[in-house]
């Protein structure tokens, strides 16, 4: 327990240190995005809940901490933060789709071995958890996405006020190219440093390349990896043509103001 209060001290002073109130903001979101997941596990499991449906609110509040406490309300983070819940909605159909058909929902056998002696029928639906850990899985990587490509497009607006919606358009997509390769190598490397323990202990039950990717606990990983890199791919190009598309048409009512 020091050795983690020290962590948090060392987290908090760099925060700090780099990056002055948005770096104490920072810091204080992510307690804050902490306590809305406890309390969406703890809503979860009642029955009578839908976790789908609490996954998705519990995204929408985390999205807001990230955006608009660590920003505050802005164009770039309302452009953000709608690009975030168009992309959510549009992944949940293939979250759910891919769910099912996959069949990754429940406990691998790897994972149950320990929990035999007690009973695992809790009265929820496995289908509807293992979506919504999926969902709750890609939130971070899309809402990085998209304020990543509103802040620099803003910016690139107000040194060229004149560009074609067009070619701010395109600059969005150029600046996502950028960002697509290195978020999606992030969230690889981020399961495989992870699941290193258990890639090991595959090896020592002398697993075949075949059992290891046919192994529940192993497509459930990479599976959240695949819809993670599909929503930054769709992020990037909704949150260009939003900020394209908003801060035209903001010059445009400008412009008509000042003619009347």
């Amino acid at each position: 327990m020091n050795v983690l209060i020290l962590l948090a001290i060392i987290l908090f002073a760099l925060m700090t240190w780099v990056g002055g109130m948005k770096g104490v903001r920072s810091f204080i979101a992510l307690f804050i995005n902490f306590l809305i997941v406890l309390m969406a596990v703890f809503v979860m499991n009642d029955p009578s809940g839908n976790p789908i449906i609490i996954a998705l609110i519990a995204c929408g509040f985390i999205s807001a901490v990230s955006l608009f406490f660590i920003n505050r309300v802005n164009n770039k983070t309302v452009l953000a933060f709608l690009a975030t819940i168009v992309t959510m909605v549009i992944l949940i159909f293939f979250i759910i789709i891919l769910t099912e058909q996959s069949m990754i929902y429940g406990l691998g056998e790897e994972e149950s071995g320990e929990i035999t002696t007690f009973n695992v029928h809790i009265g929820l639906n496995f289908v509807q958890i293992a979506t919504a850990v999926i969902i709750m899985s890609t939130i971070g990587a899309i809402v990085d996405t998209a304020i990543s490509i509103t802040s620099p497009m803003r910016e690139i607006y107000e040194q060229n006020p004149d560009i074609s919606r067009k070619n701010l358009f395109l600059a969005g997509i150029r600046i996502g190219r950028d960002i697509l390769g290195t978020n999606t190598n992030t969230l690889f490397f981020a399961f495989f440093g992870g699941y290193m323990g258990l890639l090991i202990w595959f090896k020592d039950l002398d697993y075949t390349i075949g059992d290891i990717i046919n192994a529940k606990v192993f497509n459930d990983e990479l599976l959240t990896i695949f819809i993670s890199g599909i929503g930054i791919s769709i992020v990037i190009p909704a949150s260009a043509l939003m900020s394209a598309y908003y801060l035209k048409k903001k010059k445009k009512d400008i412009v008509l103001e000042d003619k009347k």
